[in-house]
């Protein structure tokens, strides 16, 4: 996709990533470190209270890896989905003033949901080492997987950057879905404790846990459940790659279609 941007745009593109990144940690004493440290406060306290307390990640191996893994892509999910949210709302006063393309805005925020995403990588690749995790040659497929996640964050971030212009209470049902979506996604606990094969279809339907359900499986055990073991290796393990493809022209489209009022709807 980059490949297909002018160099101006490219240009534009850096500098809004840039801004972004000032400006959200802006009076922060530790700064950018917050990207880092954010994700593993929360996989310590999850991690005492569902596996130590609850005992939830029993008979999965390198759970921890499991765990953390969950939660860093269920972070990039929800940080690129909120911040391109408002971020045509944000960037009002540039759309005013100077004529660009209104879809660089929203590639930029997902710039640094992206940026903190890679940060945050390197984090579970050193619990990799240290859980003495071992890679086999699947892991080539994990570029796919990221790049569905990305696809669909992506579609939607445009759908509710445009949405939210006009209807502002979008970001207040998108919190709650973004909830629901939380322990509606195996992140804290294995699909294999769901043990109705009807319920495991319906939460792999949703792209997230599907591409996040076959990143644990080629990076961490393949004792994880995935599309085409739960659906049979029938056509239902395609629907969530349909969901993505459907969800990101339907968010374009949208975005197309609203962004000519932008400029006076801010």
């Amino acid at each position: 996709m980059i490949r297909y941007i002018s160099k101006e745009n490219k240009a534009l593109i850096s500098e809004l990533v840039r801004t972004d990144f000032k400006l959200r940690y802006q009076g922060s004493v530790l700064g950018y470190a917050w990207s880092l440290l954010r994700p593993l406060l929360i996989f310590i306290i999850l991690y005492i209270v569902f596996v130590k307390f609850l005992k939830l990640g029993n008979g999965v191996p390198h759970y921890p890896v499991y765990l953390l893994l969950g939660i860093v892509i269920w972070n990039f999910f929800v940080e690129m989905t909120m911040q391109s949210l408002g971020s045509i709302v944000g960037r009002g006063d540039l759309i005013r003033k100077i004529k660009i393309p209104r879809w660089i805005i929203v590639i930029s925020s997902s710039f640094g949901a992206l940026i903190n995403l890679f940060l945050n990588l390197i984090i579970i690749v050193i619990f990799m080492i240290i859980g003495k995790v071992s890679v086999s040659y699947d892991v080539i497929l994990l570029p796919l997987f990221f790049l569905e996640i990305y696809i669909f964050a992506l579609g939607l971030s445009f759908f509710l950057s445009a949405a939210f212009v006009k209807y502002r209470d979008i970001n207040y049902i998108w919190e709650v879905i973004l909830q629901a979506g939380f322990y509606l996604t195996p992140i804290l606990y294995p699909l294999s404790k769901i043990t109705n094969v009807t319920f495991q279809k319906l939460i792999l339907l949703n792209p997230v846990a599907q591409a996040l359900q076959g990143l644990r499986y080629v990076l961490i055990t393949k004792s994880t459940l995935i599309s085409k073991t739960v659906f049979g290796g029938g056509w239902g393990q395609y629907i969530p790659i349909a969901i993505v493809f459907v969800v990101f022209i339907i968010g374009v489209l949208f975005f197309k279609k609203e962004s000519n009022y932008f400029a006076e709807n801010i």
